[in-house]
């Protein structure tokens, strides 16, 4: 993926004959972009929110060839946000310190299982080792900008 990029989506398989494809999708009005990947993919349609037709997919064998290919678009392509609003991709690789002021690693995911957005930190790594991961809410972060976010201290273990 370049930088710069966003993933909205992924090619999850083939629907139907005609080329049509699955989609996992990551983001709302996906319909609103027209081509991705840097101008390799052309969407023609959309129905149902996650069934799409591709100019460059003719068929059902192009289709499954596509099999977890990811949708992307420029960052500058997204809508503009308003005050304490964020993308999921602005806040992966940030580097992540508590309200005391402690290094704690590195955001290495938004996920979101019903109830609100969770980052996951990762500590550095030790011996050559990944760090540990932990997570918190995302009411747990009073504050972030472009170079780091901060956690309320109660919630690093």
């Amino acid at each position: 993926m370049s930088p710069g990029q966003v993933v909205l989506a992924a090619i999850a398989g083939a629907h139907g004959v005609g080329g049509e494809v699955k989609l996992k999708v990551f983001a709302e009005q996906l319909e609103a972009h027209r081509s991705f990947n840097d101008g390799a993919l052309t969407l023609q349609s959309l129905r149902n929110g996650n069934i799409a037709r591709f100019k460059q997919i003719a068929d059902r064998n192009a289709a499954e060839a596509m099999r977890g290919t990811v949708l992307t678009v420029p960052r500058e392509a997204l809508p503009a946000l308003d005050e304490g609003e964020y993308y999921h991709a602005d806040l992966i690789g940030l580097a992540a310190v508590s309200t005391d002021g402690d290094a704690l690693g590195y955001v290495v995911a938004v996920e979101n299982f019903g109830a609100g957005d969770v980052v996951e930190v990762e500590r550095p790594s030790i011996d050559g080792r990944p760090g540990k991961r932990f997570m918190v809410p995302i009411s747990a972060v009073p504050e972030w900008n472009d170079e780091r976010l901060m956690i309320e201290a109660a919630f690093v273990d």
